[in-house]
């Protein structure tokens, strides 16, 4: 009976192996950073204008946020991101909060995907 039940451990690890429960999924989502804005500041009543997100660990379908509204984003590579900010969104004096959300990213079996991942807010003026 001791060698069926080494077969039998011996089958379950290596099935177990073969279909990646054995260890965490880590790759899942980076938590993403913002290093800086570009332009970092307009003056209330400008033009619509292009706003770059500097950082790192940007996903390839990460997206902006401008006062917790997601914004269309696009991607120019893992460290940096932009947005069209229309005139609407400027016309008044203020601070304008910006952050970048990594999407979840589904999974399966034992541990799943991952959950979304926010920068901490980086402030934008508006002179």
């Amino acid at each position: 009976m001791k060698p069926v039940s080494t077969i039998l451990l011996g089958t379950l690890i290596a099935i177990t192996l073969a279909c990646g429960y054995s260890s965490k999924n880590t790759a899942g989502t980076a938590m993403p950073a913002i290093a800086n804005l570009s332009p970092a500041s307009v003056n209330a009543g400008d033009s619509a204008f292009m706003l770059t997100v500097n950082g790192s660990s940007f996903a390839s379908n990460a997206v902006v946020s401008w006062n917790s509204a997601v914004q269309t984003t696009t991607f120019v590579n893992g460290g940096q991101l932009t947005i069209a900010v229309p005139a609407t969104a400027v016309a008044n004096a203020g601070t304008v909060k910006v952050t970048v959300t990594n999407p979840a990213i589904a999974g399966s079996g034992m541990y799943g995907g991952s959950p979304a991942q926010t920068s901490t807010a980086v402030n934008f003026t508006i002179n």
